[in-house]
């Protein structure tokens, strides 16, 4: 299960995802299936793909059916190709046809982040730079989605707005610029995991150095000027005093040039909100 969330809560939000779906009953599979008729389902992969949210896809049919059994052949982070069968489940066919949209929408949108987020981690190995989330998660879902980033390798960012400090670009201009807004962050010291301001421009990042954030977040900047921003950095501060990350404008087809820049992070949004649905299906058999 996610560590974000606990068993308890879990099961809470696969219920009301049950719910949502269920609405006053599932009419078609209560009119034509017999209670008795028990039935097996198959998980099978169309494409490749790395796996997330197996767990979860079995809950939904334990929630569903006390008795369901469920078969997990493939763990979390394994990477499928298609053809491949990551879970089998025994269960009542109505157990079987009420939850299947449920529990396949979720394994389909998890491990369609994870396979993206696999894609970034394979992209950058070798330069120790880490591929990072962002808080552009769907609602309802970000310590899922979240769980489906490290998954496929990555490292999550703030879970949540009380976490750590990040001054970005609509704090410092409604603070009065960058020296006031680090000036008055320095009161959450105690309370945050760090504080992290947002530049666009080497001369915001000059304002920022004397107050010594934990992280500089270099906005959508060009690999180039990343790079210098990352030298005047270390001129500034001895290695890992401050630690540097890149957003904003990040693709597979530049995230290297980014980390060879030598940035500690790179947060990339499209992790979560533009992550593609992975192809899986859910085909069932009577038994007996």
């Amino acid at each position: 299960m996610p560590p974000l969330l606990d068993a308890t809560a879990v099961q809470n939000l696969l219920r009301s995802f049950l719910a949502e779906d269920l609405g006053a009953g599932d009419i078609t599979t209560e009119t034509t299936i017999p209670p008795v008729q028990r039935a097996l389902g198959e998980v099978i992969a169309k494409s490749p793909l790395v796996l997330a949210g197996v767990d979860l896809f079995a809950e939904v049919f334990h929630l569903l059916e006390l008795t369901a059994s469920v078969e997990v052949v493939y763990p979390d982070g394994e990477e499928l190709k298609p053809g491949d069968i990551p879970a089998r489940v025994t269960a009542s066919a109505r157990a079987l046809l009420t939850g299947e949209r449920v529990a396949l929408n979720l394994l389909q949108r998890l491990s369609g982040v994870a396979t993206l987020t696999r894609r970034f981690v394979r992209a950058v190995e070798g330069t120790g730079a880490a591929i990072l989330d962002t808080r552009k998660t769907t609602p309802g879902l970000r310590a899922l989605e979240k769980y489906a980033v490290r998954v496929g390798g990555g490292k999550n960012h703030r879970r949540d707005l009380s976490e750590a400090v990040l001054i970005k670009e609509n704090h410092i201009r409604l603070a009065g610029g960058v020296s006031a807004a680090l000036t008055a962050a320095q009161t959450a010291k105690g309370q945050a995991g760090w504080i992290e301001i947002e530049v666009t421009d080497l001369d915001e990042l000059r304002a920022a150095l004397p107050y010594d954030p934990d992280v500089i977040l270099l906005d959508n900047m060009k690999p180039s000027l990343v790079r210098e921003a990352v030298s005047e950095v270390r001129r500034h501060s001895p290695p890992g005093k401050i630690r540097t990350e890149a957003s904003g404008g990040v693709t597979l087809n530049n995230v290297r040039e980014f980390a060879e820049a030598g940035v500690d992070w790179i947060s990339v949004g499209a992790l979560t909100h533009s992550a593609p649905a992975v192809d899986l299906s859910f085909e069932i058999e009577p038994i007996g």
